[in-house]
């Protein structure tokens, strides 16, 4: 037996060692909720009670979980959660982790559409992953509408868990993009439905730099990930171009995307017949959100 004082010393080093640990300051914070979870403790049970003992079999386990972090995988991945918008999400390997930035999507959406409250048509999430975008609009607007989609059914399954853990009603359907609404197989969604806003984290990293990224984030599903081209915006051209088709007359579109990406996403936009786009910050001050709304002569 060994206390958590002992045990969190000996995870925070293992971690701070380790060659694939992308973040290395965060060794103790994640050895805390490692032990947090072998232990069944609160993370701030492990700080407050140092002396506590585990078991033989609890410290196997606590060890076995900080070999999988110290090998690249993500932590949330080994809590098999995350929070998002105050929300605690299911996660796993087939789902891309909702990361702090991405609430910057959520509060611009929210922005807008509180700008416009006369709208009464749903709003559209593509590429929704877990949900977590979704399920946070739903959170925020118990009376409005919302349509999710993802071309990936194992991501769907976490959506679906998620939404009915939070008790969100909100209707998920599998799709590459638009092509549902191209299909008579779908009996959620048809050719004619029209949509106040249309957001998404599409994906948007350029296929030559995956390779290079963390290793936590390339034990991430790639078709969350790779956005196609040298460019990265290959599935994001693709929202711009049909998203009018689906969006009322000063419908929206939101998208996440990388700050330097910013400048081109906008010409898109301009070229498919947007307005001028409107960015949004995220938590460092770069530029993570761009909007633009439609008007008929572009539908």
């Amino acid at each position: 037996m060994e206390t958590l004082k002992e045990l969190l010393e000996q995870g925070k080093q293992f971690l701070g060692a380790g060659q694939n640990t992308s973040c290395p300051e965060s060794s103790a914070i994640d050895a805390a909720l490692l032990l947090s979870k072998v232990s069944g403790l609160s993370r701030e049970q492990v700080y407050g009670r140092p002396d506590y003992q585990l078991d033989h079999e609890q410290c196997k386990n606590y060890f076995k979980l900080l070999e999988r972090r110290q090998k690249g995988e993500c932590i949330a991945y080994i809590l098999g959660k995350k929070e998002f918008w105050a929300l605690e999400f299911f996660v796993g390997p087939a789902v891309l982790v909702p990361r702090p930035d991405t609430e910057t999507l959520v509060e611009a959406v929210i922005e807008i559409l509180r700008s416009k409250p006369n709208s009464k048509l749903p709003l559209l999430d593509l590429c929704t992953g877990c949900g977590a975008v979704a399920i946070a609009l739903k959170h925020e607007f118990p009376n409005k509408e919302v349509y999710a989609s993802d071309i990936s059914e194992k991501a769907l399954q976490y959506a679906r868990r998620n939404a009915a853990n939070l008790n969100c009603a909100i209707n998920l359907f599998q799709s590459d993009l638009f092509e549902a609404f191209l299909s008579d197989k779908s009996s959620i969604i048809h050719s004619s439905m029209r949509f106040s806003l249309i957001c998404a984290n599409a994906p948007y990293i350029p296929t030559k730099d995956i390779t290079g990224l963390p290793l936590e984030v390339q034990n991430e599903p790639r078709i969350a990930l790779d956005g196609g081209g040298s460019d990265g915006l290959e599935i994001i051209q693709r929202i711009i171009n049909d998203a009018p088709l689906y969006l009322e007359e000063e419908g929206s579109l939101v998208l996440e995307a990388d700050p330097f990406q910013m400048e081109a996403i906008a010409e898109l936009m301009q070229k498919r017949g947007y307005k001028k786009p409107q960015l949004f910050c995220d938590l460092a001050g770069k530029n993570r959100i761009i909007a633009a709304s439609m008007s008929s002569i572009s539908h």
